[in-house]
């Protein structure tokens, strides 16, 4: 089932069940699922974008969060939290530190890296492989660590 199938299930779940805070949520995912299809006219997103997509709002939620805390704002901050968990949901399950790890020792040895001038080409086999199971900054923080 794709993305927006899932989020409409789950809309009209929360619509029965009244869960004002989930709809808002499952709403601003739909809005950006929405502008994302008619960005690319007659393209369908694949699970690539939709991940890419899913994770850009969770990441958004949580540095609203993060402005909010600096502010003393907590009620903010907790709505924005509450949405980021709501979008993490739909993302694939998350990899262990461990697990990253292993697979950039890995790229790192196949295609030879030895020194930072190689980061960039080290992170960018990282992420192909990983497809959005590791957020970018640890990604990028990991490599940066091993080629040092």
């Amino acid at each position: 089932m794709d993305l927006e199938a899932r989020i409409n299930g789950d809309i009209k779940q929360a619509m029965l069940a009244r869960e004002k805070d989930k709809l808002e949520a499952l709403r601003a995912v739909k809005s950006a699922v929405l502008l994302a299809k008619t960005e690319k006219v007659g393209v369908d997103l694949d699970e690539a974008s939709e991940i890419k997509l899913l994770q850009k709002l969770v990441k958004q939620r949580k540095e609203s969060a993060a402005i909010y805390m600096g502010q003393d704002r907590k009620d903010l901050a907790e709505v924005e939290e509450f949405q980021a968990g709501i979008i993490e949901a739909y993302l694939p399950a998350q990899m262990l530190q461990d697990e990253v790890e292993k697979i950039i020792s890995d790229v790192i040895t196949e295609i030879g890296a030895i020194s930072v001038k190689d980061m960039g080409k080290t992170i960018a086999e990282v992420s192909k492989r990983i497809a959005g199971r590791a957020e970018g900054k640890l990604i990028a923080d990991l490599v940066k660590q091993k080629l040092t």
